[in-house]
Formats: structure tokens, sequence, C-alpha cells
């Protein structure tokens, strides 16, 4: 199963113009361990999953420790995210402390959430 352990460049948001129409013109969702900012784009275009720490969560060591669980919990539920999303998601400090399933569980809930919203 190649490709099946990695988060591709493809499916990553990069620029800071394709944050900023996220946060401008998507929906936002809440839970307990994160913030989304989800839009949805044209059929032909494949869904991305970008994300941002603030720094009040502390120093970069921290910010990077919660930015790869986050990460890891969609990387493992991405394949149930319909095509076409531009997704942000802003981890909350709980992310950090949060059980690895129960991270997963809050992304696969943010994805239901996202592919009902058509």
């Amino acid at each position: 199963m190649p490709g099946r352990y990695n988060f591709p460049k493809r499916v990553r948001l990069l620029r800071s113009t394709d944050f900023r129409r996220v946060y401008d013109r998507g929906t936002r969702f809440s839970g307990p361990l994160f913030a989304a900012f989800c839009l949805r784009g044209t059929a032909e275009d494949a869904s991305r999953v970008g994300f941002t720490v603030p720094r009040a969560l502390g120093k970069a060591v921290v910010r990077n420790r919660i930015k790869r669980r986050v990460r890891e919990a969609v990387r493992l539920r991405l394949d149930g995210l319909n095509q076409s999303w531009s997704i942000v998601i802003n981890p909350r400090s709980r992310a950090l402390e949060a059980p690895a399933a129960e991270l997963e569980r809050e992304v696969e809930r943010l994805f239901r959430r996202c592919n009902g919203s058509s």
C-alpha cells in the first residue's frame, strides 16, 4: 500500500493566500480540541488541509508537537473526507494532552460535518 503512510503536499494547504481565503469565506466548526474552517471548492479540486497553531499556546516546540499530533489524526482519517474541501484546523491547548483516539474522533466528526453540508 504505497502512499498510505504519508501526508503528501497535494493534500496540504501551504500558501498564505489559501489560508486567508478559507478563513474569510469558510464555515467555522468548533470542538473541544480545535476550531476548523471549511470551504467547499469545485468538484475537480482535491481536498486539502492546513494547520495553524497560535503563539499563545506556547513556544515553537510545543506548537510543533500539537501540530504533529493533529496532523497524524488527520492523516489517519483523510480517506473519510469527500473531494473538494479546503480545511484549516486551529488546535486548542487540550490537543496536546488528549489521547490520540480522541483526536481521531474529533477529526472524524469534523469530516462528517463537512461531508454532510454539501
